[in-house]
Protein backbone atom coordinates (compact mmCIF):
# COMPACT_ATOMS: atom_id res chain seq x y z
CA UNK A 1 0.00 0.00 0.00
CA UNK A 2 1.53 3.40 -1.07
CA UNK A 3 0.88 5.32 2.00
CA UNK A 4 1.81 8.51 0.85
CA UNK A 5 -1.44 8.46 -1.09
CA UNK A 6 -3.49 7.99 1.84
CA UNK A 7 -1.10 11.18 3.31
CA UNK A 8 -2.58 13.48 0.39
CA UNK A 9 -6.71 12.12 1.58
CA UNK A 10 -5.57 13.44 4.78
CA UNK A 11 -4.76 16.97 3.30
CA UNK A 12 -7.96 17.26 2.84
CA UNK A 13 -8.72 16.42 6.15
CA UNK A 14 -6.16 19.19 6.87
CA UNK A 15 -8.08 21.43 4.63
CA UNK A 16 -11.12 20.75 6.00
CA UNK A 17 -10.07 21.26 9.62
CA UNK A 18 -7.19 23.34 10.20
CA UNK A 19 -7.55 27.23 8.43
CA UNK A 20 -6.90 28.98 11.72
CA UNK A 21 -2.99 29.95 12.64
CA UNK A 22 -1.51 30.75 9.11
CA UNK A 23 0.77 33.39 8.58
CA UNK A 24 -1.28 36.80 7.89
CA UNK A 25 0.49 37.52 4.38
CA UNK A 26 -3.32 37.69 2.68
CA UNK A 27 -5.87 39.29 5.03
CA UNK A 28 -8.66 38.73 2.87
CA UNK A 29 -7.73 34.79 2.97
CA UNK A 30 -7.04 34.82 6.30
CA UNK A 31 -10.64 36.12 7.04
CA UNK A 32 -12.30 33.43 4.77
CA UNK A 33 -10.26 30.38 6.30
CA UNK A 34 -10.86 31.65 9.96
CA UNK A 35 -14.36 31.49 8.71
CA UNK A 36 -13.79 27.72 7.46
CA UNK A 37 -12.22 26.79 10.73
CA UNK A 38 -15.18 28.62 13.01
CA UNK A 39 -17.62 26.35 10.85
CA UNK A 40 -15.74 22.68 11.35
CA UNK A 41 -15.04 23.64 14.96
CA UNK A 42 -18.69 23.48 15.86
CA UNK A 43 -19.55 19.88 14.31
CA UNK A 44 -19.64 17.08 16.68
CA UNK A 45 -18.44 14.55 14.06
CA UNK A 46 -17.78 14.93 9.87
CA UNK A 47 -18.34 12.29 7.23
CA UNK A 48 -16.99 13.11 3.86
CA UNK A 49 -17.06 10.92 0.68
CA UNK A 50 -14.91 12.13 -2.15
CA UNK A 51 -12.63 12.20 -5.37
CA UNK A 52 -9.38 11.52 -5.68
CA UNK A 53 -7.43 12.05 -8.72
CA UNK A 54 -3.68 11.56 -10.42
CA UNK A 55 -2.51 13.49 -13.24
CA UNK A 56 1.02 13.17 -14.78
CA UNK A 57 0.98 14.36 -18.34
CA UNK A 58 4.37 13.95 -19.28
CA UNK A 59 4.02 10.30 -17.47
CA UNK A 60 0.97 9.59 -18.98
CA UNK A 61 -0.43 9.15 -15.69
CA UNK A 62 -4.22 10.02 -15.55
CA UNK A 63 -5.66 7.97 -12.68
CA UNK A 64 -9.21 8.41 -10.23
CA UNK A 65 -10.71 6.57 -7.92
CA UNK A 66 -13.04 7.48 -4.87
CA UNK A 67 -12.87 6.94 -0.94
CA UNK A 68 -14.43 8.31 2.63
CA UNK A 69 -13.69 9.28 5.86
CA UNK A 70 -15.07 10.00 9.30
CA UNK A 71 -13.92 11.91 12.14
CA UNK A 72 -14.75 12.06 15.60
CA UNK A 73 -11.82 14.51 17.19
CA UNK A 74 -8.93 12.16 17.39
CA UNK A 75 -10.73 9.31 16.10
CA UNK A 76 -11.03 8.47 11.97
CA UNK A 77 -12.05 5.66 9.68
CA UNK A 78 -10.77 5.80 6.39
CA UNK A 79 -11.53 4.21 3.19
CA UNK A 80 -9.66 4.38 0.11
CA UNK A 81 -8.20 2.42 -2.36
CA UNK A 82 -9.45 -1.04 -1.43
CA UNK A 83 -7.55 -0.58 2.10
CA UNK A 84 -8.62 1.03 5.14
CA UNK A 85 -7.26 2.83 8.24
CA UNK A 86 -8.80 3.08 11.78
CA UNK A 87 -7.33 4.90 14.18
CA UNK A 88 -8.71 4.69 17.75
CA UNK A 89 -7.37 7.16 19.46
CA UNK A 90 -4.77 4.79 20.87
CA UNK A 91 -4.37 2.34 18.13
CA UNK A 92 -3.82 2.48 14.09
CA UNK A 93 -5.20 0.00 12.20
CA UNK A 94 -4.54 -0.79 8.43
CA UNK A 95 -7.04 -3.13 6.67
CA UNK A 96 -5.89 -4.52 3.45
CA UNK A 97 -7.97 -7.19 2.33
CA UNK A 98 -6.41 -8.33 -0.83
CA UNK A 99 -3.44 -9.03 0.83
CA UNK A 100 -5.84 -10.31 3.91
CA UNK A 101 -3.42 -8.23 6.18
CA UNK A 102 -3.76 -6.49 9.08
CA UNK A 103 -1.21 -3.77 10.61
CA UNK A 104 -1.38 -2.76 13.97
CA UNK A 105 0.40 0.47 15.19
CA UNK A 106 0.54 2.33 18.18
CA UNK A 107 0.37 6.04 17.14
CA UNK A 108 1.27 9.58 18.74
CA UNK A 109 -0.79 12.49 16.59
CA UNK A 110 2.36 14.24 17.94
CA UNK A 111 4.91 12.31 16.55
CA UNK A 112 6.33 13.75 13.24
CA UNK A 113 5.78 10.67 10.79
CA UNK A 114 2.36 9.80 12.31
CA UNK A 115 0.20 10.11 9.08
CA UNK A 116 -3.25 10.50 11.16
CA UNK A 117 -5.68 13.59 10.56
CA UNK A 118 -4.74 14.90 13.71
CA UNK A 119 -1.17 14.97 13.07
CA UNK A 120 -1.72 16.64 10.08
CA UNK A 121 -4.07 19.50 11.48
CA UNK A 122 -0.58 21.90 11.45
CA UNK A 123 -0.04 21.06 7.86
CA UNK A 124 -0.97 24.75 6.52
CA UNK A 125 -0.29 26.24 10.26
CA UNK A 126 3.27 27.06 9.61
CA UNK A 127 5.65 27.02 6.39
CA UNK A 128 3.00 28.20 3.94
CA UNK A 129 2.36 31.31 2.24
CA UNK A 130 -0.85 32.15 1.15
CA UNK A 131 -2.95 34.77 -1.23
CA UNK A 132 -6.69 35.35 -2.53
CA UNK A 133 -7.25 33.43 -6.06
CA UNK A 134 -9.53 33.05 -9.05
CA UNK A 135 -12.87 32.44 -8.01
CA UNK A 136 -15.36 29.47 -9.88
CA UNK A 137 -18.93 28.85 -10.59
CA UNK A 138 -19.23 25.47 -9.83
CA UNK A 139 -23.02 24.77 -10.84
CA UNK A 140 -24.30 27.82 -9.12
CA UNK A 141 -21.87 27.35 -6.13
CA UNK A 142 -19.41 30.17 -5.75
CA UNK A 143 -16.01 28.75 -4.53
CA UNK A 144 -13.12 30.90 -3.81
CA UNK A 145 -9.94 29.56 -4.09
CA UNK A 146 -6.85 30.46 -1.51
CA UNK A 147 -3.20 29.63 -2.98
CA UNK A 148 -0.81 28.46 -0.78
CA UNK A 149 3.22 27.79 -1.16
CA UNK A 150 5.76 26.38 0.67
CA UNK A 151 8.40 28.35 2.44
CA UNK A 152 11.41 25.18 1.95
CA UNK A 153 12.32 25.22 -1.23
CA UNK A 154 13.04 21.69 -0.87
CA UNK A 155 9.79 20.72 -0.83
CA UNK A 156 8.48 18.25 -2.73
CA UNK A 157 4.96 20.29 -2.86
CA UNK A 158 5.03 23.27 -5.89
CA UNK A 159 1.64 24.79 -4.95
CA UNK A 160 -1.47 23.87 -3.62
CA UNK A 161 -5.15 25.22 -4.29
CA UNK A 162 -7.51 25.26 -1.76
CA UNK A 163 -11.44 25.82 -2.94
CA UNK A 164 -14.22 27.24 -0.65
CA UNK A 165 -17.46 27.33 -0.76
CA UNK A 166 -18.37 30.57 -0.22
CA UNK A 167 -22.17 30.34 1.00
CA UNK A 168 -21.11 26.96 3.57
CA UNK A 169 -17.75 27.94 4.14
CA UNK A 170 -16.97 24.29 3.55
CA UNK A 171 -13.51 23.00 1.32
CA UNK A 172 -14.93 22.00 -1.80
CA UNK A 173 -11.85 20.97 -3.62
CA UNK A 174 -7.59 20.65 -3.10
CA UNK A 175 -5.47 20.60 -5.62
CA UNK A 176 -2.06 20.17 -5.12
CA UNK A 177 0.94 20.74 -7.70
CA UNK A 178 4.29 19.11 -7.19
CA UNK A 179 7.93 19.65 -8.74
CA UNK A 180 7.74 16.35 -10.65
CA UNK A 181 4.81 17.79 -12.62
CA UNK A 182 2.53 15.39 -11.03
CA UNK A 183 -1.19 16.83 -9.98
CA UNK A 184 -3.08 15.53 -7.18
CA UNK A 185 -7.10 16.70 -6.83
CA UNK A 186 -9.19 16.05 -3.95
CA UNK A 187 -13.31 17.42 -4.54
CA UNK A 188 -15.45 16.34 -2.01
CA UNK A 189 -18.66 14.91 -3.34
CA UNK A 190 -20.88 14.90 0.32
CA UNK A 191 -19.69 16.51 3.47
CA UNK A 192 -22.26 15.52 6.06
CA UNK A 193 -21.88 16.76 9.69
CA UNK A 194 -23.42 15.54 13.09
CA UNK A 195 -24.23 11.99 12.47
CA UNK A 196 -25.17 9.27 14.66
CA UNK A 197 -22.29 7.21 14.66
CA UNK A 198 -22.48 3.52 15.77
CA UNK A 199 -20.55 2.97 19.12
CA UNK A 200 -18.42 0.37 18.04
CA UNK A 201 -17.45 2.44 14.77
CA UNK A 202 -13.51 2.67 15.82
CA UNK A 203 -13.34 -0.54 17.56
CA UNK A 204 -11.05 -3.08 15.76
CA UNK A 205 -12.97 -6.37 16.50
CA UNK A 206 -10.31 -9.18 15.27
CA UNK A 207 -13.10 -12.15 15.31
CA UNK A 208 -14.19 -10.33 11.60
CA UNK A 209 -10.40 -11.26 10.54
CA UNK A 210 -9.70 -14.30 11.47
CA UNK A 211 -8.24 -15.47 8.58
CA UNK A 212 -5.93 -12.28 8.36
CA UNK A 213 -2.76 -12.28 9.02
CA UNK A 214 -1.95 -9.44 11.37
CA UNK A 215 1.58 -7.72 12.39
CA UNK A 216 1.87 -5.73 15.80
CA UNK A 217 4.14 -3.31 15.23
CA UNK A 218 4.65 -2.38 19.33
Amino acid sequence: MNFSKIKYITLLVVAVLSTSSLFAQDAKAKKLLDEVSAKVKSYDNMFIDFKYGLSNEAAGINQETRGDVTLDGDKYKLNLMGTMQMYDGKKLYTIVPEDEEITISTQNPGDDDAITPSKMLTFFNEGYTYKWDIEQNVSGRKIQYVKLVPMDSNSELKSALLGIDAQTKHIYRLIMTQNNGSKITITVNTFKTDQPLPGNLFTFDASKYSDYYINELD
